[in-house]
């Protein structure tokens, strides 16, 4: 099979997914800027995920006070300017590489592959893209909070596609497996390969799922199915 492309998913497969440890203590952080019990809190973060995730809240700031609005709690300036920043510095964390991401994302763009990205996510990532080393690497960057679209809708999948002007059954997809992203990539007509690093243990997931088809334990591997 040729293929003219190779999209990527974000987290979990480009740079590290949060353990579960490292998100629940940001989202402990959080609460505790706004002095409210961290398991109300946690609850309302958690249900909001999709909100932030397709931007009906388009700003952390948004997000913050809904939340407290819901607790019947007053939010002061400075709490939401911590707390942004705060997802700010921990965004801009969490987007440092796998040590083989961008030399694998290099040689595949050299070797004349479109390079495309999907990912899940809210503001901060689009805000931070431009300065991190994926960007002049990657031709196509997807990101839900940005398109009102989240995967596993066929859409998103369909919009890199365009963007990348590739038919997707010429089209690798490359993920972690949350969010059912390989099981929609598949209907859309990619062909999605899981990637799991050995290495990175009690990962954070939204919904992972189970997955039968292609697998690998590091991005250098897709070469063996170029």
């Amino acid at each position: 099979m040729k293929y003219d492309a190779i999209i990527f998913d974000l987290f979990g497969t480009l740079v590290d997914n949060p353990t579960v440890l490292e998100y629940q203590g940001l989202i402990s952080q959080m609460a505790s800027i706004l002095s409210v019990p961290a398991e109300k809190f946690s609850h309302l973060w958690i249900e909001t995920a999709k909100k932030r995730a397709t931007g009906i809240f388009k700003t952390t700031e948004e997000n913050i006070r809904h939340i407290c609005n819901t607790l019947n709690v007053d939010v002061k300036e400075d709490q939401i300017k911590k707390i942004i920043q705060l997802r700010i510095n921990g965004t801009r964390e969490a987007l440092k590489p796998k040590s083989d991401a961008i030399d694998t994302l290099s040689k595949l763009k050299n070797r004349g592959f479109k390079i495309g990205l999907i990912s899940n996510c809210s503001t901060e990532v689009p805000l931070l893209w431009k300065s991190t080393q994926f960007a002049e690497i990657i031709d196509v960057a997807i990101f839900s909070s940005a398109v009102g679209l989240r995967k596993p809708k066929p859409k998103i999948y369909k919009l890199a596609c365009e963007k990348l002007d590739v038919k997707p059954q010429n089209c690798l997809y490359v993920g972690d497996g949350d969010s059912h992203e390989l099981t929609g990539a598949s209907q859309v007509g990619l062909h999605p390969i899981l990637i799991r690093d050995p290495h990175q243990k009690d990962s954070y997931y939204i919904d992972k799922e189970e997955w039968n088809g292609y697998k690998i334990s590091a991005l250098k591997e897709v070469y063996s199915f170029l």
